[in-house]
C-alpha cells in the first residue's frame, strides 16, 4: 500500500467519521440525562430528507444543515412526551421513531419529486482551506482542507468535553442521568433537562443526516443513513459516554468503513457484499469486548416521576 492508497484511506476515514460522530453526539447528549434514545437511524432519516429538499429548493447547503436540525427536535418531541411527561418505556418509542421517520421521509419525498426515474440532485458543501495548516505536508490536505461542517463537528467534541467535565451546567446536566431525584432537590429542573436532551438529541441526529445530503452525497435515496444510528449507539458504549471517547470510536468506525470500501474496489475477486460487512462486525466486536466492562449513567432509561420518593 503506497502513499496516495494511505492518504486516501484517512480522508475516508474522516468523512465518513463525521455523520457517525454527530448522531453518536446527540446520543451522549440524551443519554447524559438518562434518555436512552435508540431511534437514532429515524432522526438521522428525516434529517437526511430534510436538508436535501431545502438545500434543492434555496440552493443553500446551510438552509438545509438547519432545516434538518428542525425535523430532527420536531420527530424528536414525540419520543421526548412519550417518555418524559408519559413515562413510558424509551426502547419502544425508539423503535417506533425508528420505523415512523424513515417511512415518512420516504413519503413525502415521492409526494415532492413523484416515483419517476429522474435523479434530483444538489450541489455539495464547499470545502475550506485552513491557510498555513492545509500547506502541511501530507496531513494538512487531508485534515485542515475539508468543510466547514468537518471543523464544526470536531470544535463540537472539544466544546462537549469540556460542558460535561468542566462547568458547573455540565455536572447539573449529568446529575439529572445519574440521580434524578438528588438533583431536584438541589433546585435542578430534571423535567426541563430531560426536554432540553432531547431537543440537543434531534437536532444533532438530524444535522447528522443533513451532512449525509448536503456535504457526502449529492441526493436523498431511501436507506442512506445505512444504519449509522446503531453505530453511533455502539460508539456511545464503546466512547465510555466521553466525548473524547466518542471521537476515537467514531474514527475507529469511520476507518472500517473506509477500509470496506477500498477493498471493494481492490479486485481481489471476494464478493463486495463480505466487505460491506466489516463496520457492522466490528460493531458487534467492539460490542461484545468493550459493551458490559461499563454501565452508562446510572438513571438511563428510567422514568422519573416526582411524586415518587
Amino acid at each position: 500500500m503506497n502513499l496516495s492508497a494511505i492518504s486516501s484511506i484517512i480522508l475516508a476515514t474522516v468523512r465518513m467519521c463525521v455523520p457517525v460522530l454527530l448522531i453518536a453526539l446527540a446520543e451522549l447528549y440524551s443519554e447524559r440525562a438518562g434518555m436512552v434514545n435508540i431511534g437514532l437511524e429515524g432522526l438521522a432519516a428525516i434529517g437526511a430528507l430534510a436538508g436535501f429538499m431545502l438545500t434543492y429548493t434555496t440552493g443553500s447547503t446551510w438552509v438545509g444543515i438547519l432545516a434538518g436540525a428542525a425535523a430532527g427536535i420536531l420527530v424528536n418531541m414525540i419520543y421526548a412526551f412519550a417518555t418524559v411527561s408519559l413515562c413510558a418505556n424509551h426502547t419502544v418509542y425508539g423503535m417506533a421513531i425508528n420505523l415512523l421517520a424513515p417511512a415518512l421521509a420516504s413519503f413525502i419525498y415521492r409526494v415532492a419529486f413523484g416515483n419517476g426515474s429522474s435523479l434530483m440532485q444538489v450541489e455539495l458543501m464547499r470545502g475550506i482551506g485552513i491557510p498555513g495548516l492545509k500547506d502541511i505536508p501530507f496531513l494538512g490536505p487531508l485534515l485542515f482542507d475539508q468543510t466547514p461542517m468537518v471543523y464544526l463537528t470536531f470544535a463540537l467534541v472539544i466544546f462537549t468535553s469540556v460542558f460535561f467535565n468542566r462547568s458547573k451546567a455540565g455536572l447539573n446536566y449529568k446529575s439529572v442521568g445519574e440521580h434524578p431525584k438528588a438533583a431536584a432537590t438541589l433546585g435542578i429542573n430534571v423535567t426541563g433537562t430531560k426536554y432540553l436532551s432531547c431537543v440537543i438529541c434531534g437536532a444533532l441526529a438530524g444535522i447528522g443526516g443533513a451532512y449525509l445530503t448536503t456535504c457526502y452525497s449529492t441526493t436523498y435515496t431511501e436507506g442512506i443513513v445505512s444504519g449509522r444510528g446503531f453505530i453511533a449507539l455502539a460508539a456511545v458504549i464503546f466512547g465510555r459516554w466521553t466525548g473524547g471517547g466518542v471521537l476515537l470510536a467514531c474514527l475507529f468506525f469511520g476507518l472500517c468503513d473506509a477500509l470496506q470500501i477500498r477493498l471493494q474496489v481492490s479486485s481481489l475477486g471476494v464478493p463486495y457484499q463480505f466487505f460491506q460487512m466489516i463496520p457492522y462486525v466490528a460493531t458487534v466486536v467492539v460490542l461484545a469486548i468493550a459493551g458490559s466492562k461499563k454501565a452508562g449513567p446510572k438513571a438511563n432509561g428510567k422514568p422519573y416521576r416526582k411524586e415518587e420518593r
